[in-house]
C-alpha cells in the first residue's frame, strides 16, 4: 500500500478583503480535495487564474490575508507525524520548512543574493539550519552539486556570471540540500527555453528519484507535466474538475475542458489549425452556478448551469466532475 504525504480535504481558501466598506470574496480553491502519495509527481495544470498557484500555498502551509482558509484542512504524515499546514505555528513552520517541506518558487531564479557568491548564499542556508561550520557547509554544497552534475566552478561565481537556466539549477539545489520528503515547484521552467527546460526537468527527475521524494509542480505547460508528472489534476476557475494519470490526462481525457487543454497541444505531425478555448474564464469573485465551465462547454445542457456536478470514480484512479460522465458511470455500475 502507498502512503499518503499530502491530504487535503474539502479545502477552500478565498481572497477575502474589505475596502470603503465592501466586502469582495474571490473564491481561488473552493472545494478541494486530493491525496498525494509519497514517492510521486503530481501536476497540477490549467489556465491561468485557475487557482494553481493558490492552492500549492495552502497546501505549502505559506499564506496570510487577505487570503483565508475558510474551510477544509490540509494534513501532513511525516514518519508518524500528522501535522495540518492550515494550522501550523511558527515553530512548526521552522522545524519542517526546508527539512522535511521545501519550496521552488516561481521566478526562483531571481532569489539569489547579486552580492554573495553561490557557495556563500549555501552557507547562510545551510547553517540557518544545522549548526555546520563555514568548510563544512562548503562541502557539503560542493559534494551536491557535483552529485547534481553542475560544474565546481558555480560555487565561486556571482549570480550575474550564470546564465538563467543555471541560476534555475542552483536555486533548485539550494532549496533540495537538506533532503526534503516533500518538495513543491511553481512554474520551475518558467522563461527557459525549450533546451535549458530540458536540463531544469532532468535535474528535478534525478532529485526526486535519488531521494524517493514527493513533487507538487505546477505548470501551465503540458509538456512539462508529460516528462515528469506521474498524475495530474486539472484545475479549472478554483475547482479540481478531473484527475488521473498523466498517460490517461493525455490519452483519454473525460471532461471537456481537459479535452480542450489537450486539443490545444501541438504536434509535429499536424498541419491544422488548432482551437482555443472558447470564451474567457469567469471573475471567481461572482463565478457560474452550476458547472463553472458551462458558459464556455459547447457541450452544456440545461444541467450544467444550474446543479454542480459531483466529482465522479470512472475507473480506478481516474475521477471527473461533469454531468454528461453519469451515463457512463452507471452503465459502468450497471
Amino acid at each position: 500500500m502507498v502512503d499518503t504525504i499530502v491530504k487535503a480535504e474539502a479545502l477552500k481558501a478565498y481572497y477575502i478583503t474589505k475596502a470603503y466598506g465592501v466586502e469582495r470574496t474571490v473564491k481561488a480553491v473552493d472545494d478541494i480535495s486530493i491525496e498525494i502519495k509519497t514517492g510521486e509527481v503530481y501536476g497540477l495544470a490549467g489556465e491561468s487564474g485557475c487557482g494553481k498557484s493558490t492552492l500549492l500555498k495552502v497546501l505549502l502551509g505559506d499564506f496570510q490575508p487577505p487570503l483565508t482558509v475558510v474551510e477544509g484542512s490540509v494534513s501532513y504524515q511525516f514518519e508518524g507525524m500528522s501535522k495540518d499546514a492550515t494550522k501550523l505555528s511558527e515553530q512548526d513552520k521552522r522545524d519542517i520548512r526546508w527539512n522535511k517541506v521545501s519550496y521552488i518558487p516561481q521566478g526562483s531564479m531571481h532569489v539569489l543574493n547579486p552580492v554573495r557568491r553561490i557557495q556563500d548564499t549555501f552557507h547562510d542556508f545551510i547553517t540557518t539550519h544545522k549548526g555546520t561550520t563555514k568548510p563544512q557547509s562548503f562541502e557539503m554544497t560542493q559534494a551536491y552539486l557535483r552529485d547534481l552534475g553542475l560544474p565546481e566552478k558555480v560555487m565561486r561565481s556571482y549570480p550575474h556570471q550564470l546564465s538563467g537556466g543555471m541560476k534555475q539549477r542552483v536555486t533548485i539545489a539550494l532549496a533540495t540540500i537538506l533532503y526534503p520528503k516533500l518538495i513543491f515547484a511553481d512554474e520551475p521552467t518558467t522563461a527557459l527555453d525549450v533546451v535549458v527546460q530540458r536540463g531544469v526537468i532532468q535535474l528535478l527527475k534525478d532529485i526526486q528519484k535519488k531521494e524517493n521524494s514527493t513533487v507538487v509542480l505546477i505548470t501551465h505547460d503540458l509538456g512539462v507535466h508529460a516528462n515528469l508528472a506521474d498524475r495530474i489534476g486539472i484545475l479549472y476557475a478554483g475547482k479540481l474538475v478531473e484527475e488521473a494519470s498523466t498517460r490517461t490526462i493525455l490519452k483519454t481525457p473525460k471532461h471537456p475542458y481537459t479535452q480542450f487543454l489537450i486539443n490545444s497541444l501541438p504536434s509535429f505531425d499536424e498541419r491544422s489549425a488548432k482551437e482555443g478555448i472558447p470564451g474567457r474564464p469567469p471573475a471567481l469573485d461572482h463565478p457560474p452556478s452550476g458547472c463553472r465551465f458551462h458558459p464556455r462547454c459547447p457541450l452544456a445542457i440545461e444541467k450544467c448551469s444550474t446543479v454542480e456536478p459531483p466529482m465522479l470514480e470512472l475507473a480506478p484512479g481516474h475521477r471527473a466532475a461533469c454531468h454528461l460522465l453519469t451515463d457512463e458511470v452507471n452503465h459502468a455500475a450497471g
